[in-house]
């Protein structure tokens, strides 16, 4: 959420020596247009599915960061027929808990109080600020930089709106109203890598541990130097761990014959998808 695919680009270029990299910026993210539409989850995986059949790739490795996260087990449950291999960087989706910050910004008015948050000059302000408690070593100059990266993009009337729409298909007052815990068995058969800073205060640690737990034969790495933005804050560390587990592992292929029984309550929860070449 509110990220852009100018952000992966340290992560991409490590892995592009060997690896065709594709970084979109979904709708109302980035470059790509804000418009008056459908942002939920079921709706940003559909546009990944389109983007992909548009350029000629039938299936993938689905990385997916925070709300991405979230999109990236969608695209899974909507089209396992294209998904090789699941990635969740500190993702969403998977508990209750997240920062107030959010949950403050899912209330009724949250879009006036963006807009001043959005201003010019107070994001200089903040910057600079958190310019000066890096020089002096303080670690909460990490939290500052990332709000400050975060409502940048927020400058437009247009941005803003696509930001609440796709926040609130997901988040409310009480936290992420939004999970996938239910359906995590089905990932049994799917090569799944779960990554998580360890510094994380936006959503927490726990969830990646108890997701790592729930579903059969999934990698769980952390990353020190980390917090909620491991692909800008150690982006070494993630593209280490991405061309890892992806080197030593076989991508799946889930043909649509089988996703019935895949999801059928008297299908065992440990059962072995089918895997098959690259595409």
């Amino acid at each position: 959420m509110l990220n852009s695919s100018r952000h992966w680009e340290k992560v991409a270029l490590r892995l592009a020596d060997r690896y065709t990299v594709i970084a979109p910026d979904l709708l109302g993210h980035g470059d790509s247009a804000a418009i008056r539409g459908d942002y939920s989850l079921g709706a940003h995986a559909a546009s990944i599915r389109d983007l992909l059949a548009a350029i000629g790739v039938d299936r993938a490795t689905i990385v997916g960061h925070s709300l991405g996260g979230g999109v990236a087990m969608q695209f899974f449950y909507q089209f396992p027929q294209r998904t090789e291999r699941l990635v969740l960087v500190s993702s969403g989706g998977l508990g209750q808990e997240v920062s107030p910050m959010l949950r403050s910004a899912a209330l009724p008015g949250a879009s006036a109080l963006l807009a001043v948050a959005a201003n010019r000059r107070f994001l200089s302000a903040l910057r600079a600020t958190g310019d000066r408690l890096a020089r002096r070593g303080l670690r909460k100059a990490v939290y500052l930089e990332a709000i400050a990266r975060a409502l940048r993009p927020l400058e437009e009337p247009g941005a803003r709106a696509a930001f609440l729409h796709t926040l609130r298909a997901v988040i409310d007052f009480r936290g992420q109203r939004v999970s996938a815990r239910d359906r995590l068995y089905l990932l049994g058969g799917m090569p799944t890598l779960i990554v998580w800073g360890e510094r994380d205060n936006t959503i927490p640690l726990e969830h990646g541990r108890a997701a790592h737990l729930a579903i059969p034969g999934s990698r769980f790495r952390t990353l020190p130097k980390a917090a909620h933005f491991p692909h800008l804050e150690d982006p070494d560390g993630v593209a280490d761990a991405l061309r890892e587990f992806v080197e030593s592992t076989e991508p799946a292929h889930i043909p649509d014959s089988e996703w019935g029984a895949i999801i059928s309550p008297r299908a065992p929860r440990s059962r072995r998808l089918r895997s098959g070449a690259a595409a």
